[in-house]
């Protein structure tokens, strides 16, 4: 049955669906040429272009996509023009450290900032310049509904298990929204076709708001080398096949060369889906793990990110003197602090943390007037009713419990809900015995890696943990996050089951140092080795090895919409002409014509499989010529296909994949599994 999706993405990436409105042409960027000759401005109508030799001039470089820009941006204080600045904090300028050095890193991406129109073009060539970053300027419906509503209520909830079953629980499958979505992604793969020079380039695309973009990439060029990463969880099969858009947003991701994950998990629900969805089936080989894709083989990477060493230490060199540390030794002296840092979210299990808290205070009142849970939320990123509910029941669970336990000048949960900066945060890491993470759902969740690197300290100062002696750390971790398989020393557990986390809280705050200290050193020896550099270095040679052979294959682009792919073969492959191969059949004095049945005498879609009359006409014009051999292949049963093509008196049949053979209608069949 056809599905009811979006199915026709050139008219939709033109702007040809109701209510969305075309972006302003704008000027466009120059980009690098290193052959000679004419680049043209590839409007949509061009075909895909390609080449079969590469530069003469190679430079590396990659283009890093993502949905937003590793700046910040800040309006002047006349109210004239806009200041920026790099994001420290952001994963794709931090990943930097993990390439070659002599690579020169463009990135395309958005601005946080609603930049007016008329300096759209100024703001674009400042960014080029100073910060070799192209922005995207999405028009204010377009990303409306792109971010806050395909993305963050409806991919997110369900990438994180979370199904609409009713209008008012999570976001129901919108077709504006989709629409929105790849209208969005158009816009992002332009700025890509803008600066890119497809021969020498490497892509690197990030995370669920883009993956479509490479369908629109590989449209434009064959032989384009590019990578996938998702940093959200990808949901089972189960979950996934609700999505109204599954296989076009499969295919579409089939068009990287490599698709990159947390974990293992995750890979293999993607991999499941395409089984599932598509029919395609991974193969392993040598430790890689790669989907035959019309000749082209798409890897699939499992590699965690990790943190940034280098900046976490230079934080932790001058939280040793700030005074935020003393401050909250003071404030915290004589009491076991457990420390959570999450985003308001309604996947991240604040609540079910707060009341594993009231549980070990109850279970074990030992702790009571001890044990304090400092809670650190980040400001939420997206919006809705879900997420207002759970708001309100973290603020309730805080009163009651500090209703409840709390005492003068003790207050068992202190709830800070506001931006902490990457500083302060590690001096809340420094005075804590135990992080926890409750989150019922998580990609990665870098917490934990914080944590250890802040309690270890920096080696030659005066230790962040307030003690030159041996370092120690506690980890409790849900079970459903990206990092928890990485963490072994950490106690894991069903953040459903309140009772079991409080007594995981409890175990971990309990242990003796000597365990904490073992814990803690294997954890320290993971993180410090497998940081963010170690990542990205790691994926950019699984790149290039996927892409080693791209110049060396023939490649032709098919289909439309997201049926679009590129098919892959040999050098050596010619394709067939029609004028040569009428020529050699007249030439020829003796044909076999092997004919394979469904898909070829008849279309697969067929619901009826019986020959009709012209078909059989057919068979017979060729089977009439004496130079001609005639054979229909098959894997359906003999009696089936004996009666089907009983009046072709002279067709052969090789009938269940050949296991039973006939001549002609006038020989009997002949049993070829028997034979020796």
């Amino acid at each position: 049955m056809m599905s009811r999706s979006y199915t026709n993405l050139l008219d939709l990436a033109s702007g040809n669906f109701p209510a969305m409105g075309q972006p302003r042409e704008r000027k466009r960027l120059p980009r690098v040429m290193t052959v000679p000759g004419v680049i043209s401005e590839l409007d949509d109508d061009v075909a895909s272009v390609t080449s079969d030799v590469p530069s003469s001039v190679v430079q590396d470089r990659i283009i890093i996509v993502g949905n937003q820009l590793p700046v910040k941006a800040k309006r002047r204080p006349d109210n004239k023009g806009w200041s920026f600045s790099w994001d420290e904090d952001s994963l794709l300028l931090q990943l930097k450290d993990g390439l070659p050095e002599e690579m020169e890193v463009l990135y395309v991406g958005s601005l946080r900032a609603d930049i007016d129109l008329s300096e759209q073009d100024d703001v674009s060539q400042v960014l080029l310049d100073k910060f070799k970053c192209v922005p995207a300027f999405l028009p204010p419906d377009i990303l409306s509904k792109f971010y806050h509503g395909f993305c963050k209520q409806y991919l997110w909830p369900l990438f994180h298990y979370m199904l609409p079953i009713s209008g008012n629980h999570g976001g129901r499958f919108d077709r504006s929204l989709w629409e929105a979505y790849v209208a969005a992604n158009k816009i992002f793969s332009q700025r890509v076709i803008e600066v890119i020079n497809p021969e020498d380039d490497y892509v690197w695309i990030h995370d669920y708001h883009l993956m479509v973009l490479p369908t629109f990439l590989r449209r434009r060029f064959n032989r384009l080398r590019m990578g996938f990463f998702l940093h959200s969880p990808f949901p089972s099969s189960e979950i996934y096949r609700t999505l109204p858009v599954r296989e076009e947003i499969l295919k579409a991701l089939l068009n990287s060369d490599l698709i990159g994950f947390h974990t293992f998990d995750y890979a293999r629900h993607f991999l499941s889906c395409c089984s599932r969805m598509l029919g395609l089936e991974y193969q392993s080989k040598r430790g890689y793990i790669g989907l035959e894709y019309y000749g082209r083989t798409v890897g699939i990477k499992i590699m965690p990110v990790g943190i940034h060493m280098g900046q976490i230490q230079s934080v932790l060199k001058l939280a040793d003197k700030d005074w935020r540390v003393e401050e909250l030794k003071q404030q915290f002296e004589g009491k076991t602090v457990l420390l959570g840092v999450d985003d308001m979210d309604i996947f991240k299990g604040v609540n079910l943390k707060l009341l594993a808290m009231e549980q070990l205070l109850k279970q074990h009142p030992k702790w009571q007037r001890r044990a304090v849970l400092v809670q650190i939320t980040n400001p939420a990123r997206g919006r809705g009713r879900d997420l207002e509910e759970v708001q309100a029941e973290i603020q309730e669970s805080c009163r009651r419990i500090n209703e409840t336990f709390g005492r003068p000048g003790y207050e068992p949960v202190v709830f800070i809900d506001r931006p902490v900066s990457l500083s302060e945060r590690s001096a809340y890491f420094t005075i804590a015995e135990c992080v926890v993470v409750a989150a019922v759902r998580d990609g990665m969740n870098l917490t934990p890696y914080e944590y250890i690197v802040c309690r270890q300290g920096v080696s030659g100062s005066e230790s962040s943990s307030g003690s030159s002696g041996p370092k120690k750390s506690m980890l409790v971790v849900s079970e459903f996050i990206g990092c928890s398989p990485s963490l072994s020393g950490a106690i894991r557990v069903n953040p459903w089951n309140i009772e079991a986390t409080a007594e995981a809280m409890n175990e971990a705050i309990s242990m003796a140092d000597s365990e904490k200290q073992l814990r803690h050193e294997k954890h320290y020896r993971y993180v410090s080795t497998h940081d963010v550099a170690y990542w990205s270095r790691s994926f950019y040679q699984d790149m290039e090895r996927t892409c080693k052979d791209h110049f060396r294959r023939r490649c032709w682009g098919i289909g439309l919409s997201f049926g679009f792919r590129v098919v892959a073969l040999d050098p050596n492959f010619k394709k067939l002409n029609i004028d040569q191969i009428e020529s050699a059949y007249i030439k020829s004095k003796n044909r076999a014509i092997l004919l394979d049945y469904d898909g070829t005498v008849m279309p697969q879609t067929t619901i009826n499989k019986t020959p009709n009359q012209e078909v059989i006409s057919i068979i017979n014009t060729l089977c009439s010529d004496v130079k001609n051999t005639v054979f229909v292949v098959s894997g359906r049963g003999r009696d089936s296909l004996g009666k089907w093509f009983d009046p072709c008196k002279k067709l052969g049949i090789a009938a269940e994949h050949g296991y039973f053979m006939r001549w002609s209608v006038d020989e009997d069949w002949e049993n070829c599994g028997q034979r020796n």
